[in-house]
């Protein structure tokens, strides 16, 4: 488990993450929303080890993340950034980066982990994109890249960032079911999630974060109940029970 203990982050004297206490099991599916600034970012930043923090702990299957070294939570937790440059590489490389964590001295990929970068290759659907340069790729298929790269590090724990975006609806949807599927196979997935009803219909848990704090960290049922979406983000959220799925409510919007 990642388990968030009243995080305070801050950039000089701005604050911008306040008393954020949350946790991520594994096998479990959070998302984190909130409006522009409020945090969601530098959350991910923080439980990587990529920002200072002012106070409180973050925990890394009971250790200390501040006491971890960069390369032992890179072997713990896959990040994906947002906006991501494009590298000039095959597919087949760029997931076989994956395994960089695991390498000792002299850093020399070995057979097993050519088997692992091709397993994660046939998990996403890429192998015959294998020798495809990964610019060539539209933007789905490079984020089912990074996807299978992350597969290839074998972390328990993924962290995305927007994931979603630039994506059109059909990837979007695609892209949810893959990070689903690794979340039921036993991984803790967490994402920065811009589209709600996305994020509900595919989460286990709803983390909402509102000028620095956890407003809300509950299931999605009851996040959608609490009516918080509509005094954070000035629309309403509802939920389909028939046909099973979240969508906003026009006629609710404030």
């Amino acid at each position: 488990m990642i388990d968030v203990r009243n995080l305070g982050v801050g950039y000089g004297k701005t604050s911008v993450l306040c008393d954020v206490s949350l946790s991520l099991e594994k096998g479990k599916f959070v998302s984190i929303i909130g409006t522009n600034g409020t945090g969601k970012s530098t959350l991910l930043k923080a439980i990587l080890g990529m920002i200072e923090i002012n106070s409180g702990e973050i925990l890394v299957d009971g250790a200390k993340s501040a006491e971890l070294s960069r390369g032992e939570i890179a072997r713990k937790i896959a990040y994906l950034a947002q906006g991501k440059s494009v590298p000039d590489m095959t597919v087949g490389q760029m997931v076989l980066h994956g395994r960089f964590p695991h390498l000792s001295y002299p850093r020399r990929y070995s057979e097993n982990d050519r088997k692992i970068a091709a397993a994660a290759l046939e998990q996403t659907g890429l192998s015959e994109y294998k020798e495809t340069p990964l610019p060539s790729l539209s933007g789905g298929m490079r984020q089912n890249a990074y996807i299978a790269m992350s597969l290839a590090q074998q972390t328990d724990y993924v962290l995305l960032d927007e994931p979603t975006s630039y994506l059109d609806i059909t990837h979007q949807i695609r892209l949810m079911k893959t990070l689903r599927e690794l979340s039921d196979s036993g991984k803790g997935i967490a994402a920065v999630m811009h589209d709600l009803p996305l994020a509900f219909g595919f989460s286990d848990k709803i983390a909402v974060l509102n000028e620095g704090k956890i407003a809300l960290f509950d299931t999605p049922e009851n996040v959608c109940e609490s009516k918080i979406i509509g005094k954070i983000f000035g629309v309403e959220l509802k939920y389909n029970s028939t046909e099973k799925y979240y969508f906003y409510d026009m006629k609710a919007t404030l």
